[in-house]
């Protein structure tokens, strides 16, 4: 198994980021603007890796998510609002573009995040657990609410709890997994769609 590291500079310059977003207050992402019917969210994430061997790493900040089917978009901004990366994956693959300018390719977004992170996070997956679907794969520990919803099960490694459930999907995402002695928790609050 891959284990994760995240690189010092993102860390170092998404914490300085959220100490001064502490200062200011947090601004929400964006919604991402397109003319074809899709799936959207925004909202925050946070992700967490713990290891008794080495200091605990955090990254925290917003996304916009929109998909169309055969065009995904996912913003991913800091705490004051600004995008920091674009991920756009189509049939063609997965690129990320830098708020720099600079681009990263691979065929698809879990390579993609890979090769920035040094491990895969479950995007594709994603796509489905957004919309409190389990999606293609084994699936075991599957617990339903009495509407049918998945409220917690396992996939591809993946430890997942959902809840707070609208006519989108679950508004409370909590993926953990286990990579040796390592943990990664990722935990994802959807906004309250404005009626």
């Amino acid at each position: 198994m891959n284990s994760i590291r995240l690189p010092m500079s993102f860390l170092r310059l998404c914490m300085s980021v959220a100490a001064a977003a502490l200062l200011v207050g947090c601004a929400g992402p964006a919604r991402i603007a397109g003319d074809t019917p899709a799936f959207e969210r925004t909202g925050r994430f946070a992700v967490n890796v713990s290891d008794p061997a080495s200091t605990p790493e955090a990254v925290q900040g917003g996304f916009a998510w929109r998909d169309t089917g055969s065009l995904l978009q996912l913003d991913l901004v800091n705490p004051l609002g600004s995008t920091l990366a674009r991920i756009r994956v189509d049939s063609a693959g997965a690129v990320l573009e830098r708020s720099d300018g600079s681009t990263q390719a691979a065929p698809d977004a879990d390579a993609l995040l890979a090769q920035v992170l040094g491990t895969a996070l479950p995007v594709a997956n994603l796509r489905d657990w957004l919309q409190g679907r389990t999606g293609p794969g084994r699936i075991t520990d599957l617990q339903r609410d009495a509407q049918g919803r998945p409220l917690e099960f396992s996939q591809d490694g993946w430890q997942l709890q959902l809840s707070r459930y609208d006519a989108s999907g679950p508004g409370l995402l909590r993926l953990d997994r286990r990579d040796g002695s390592r943990r990664i928790s990722v935990r994802l609050v959807i906004d309250t769609p404005s009626s």
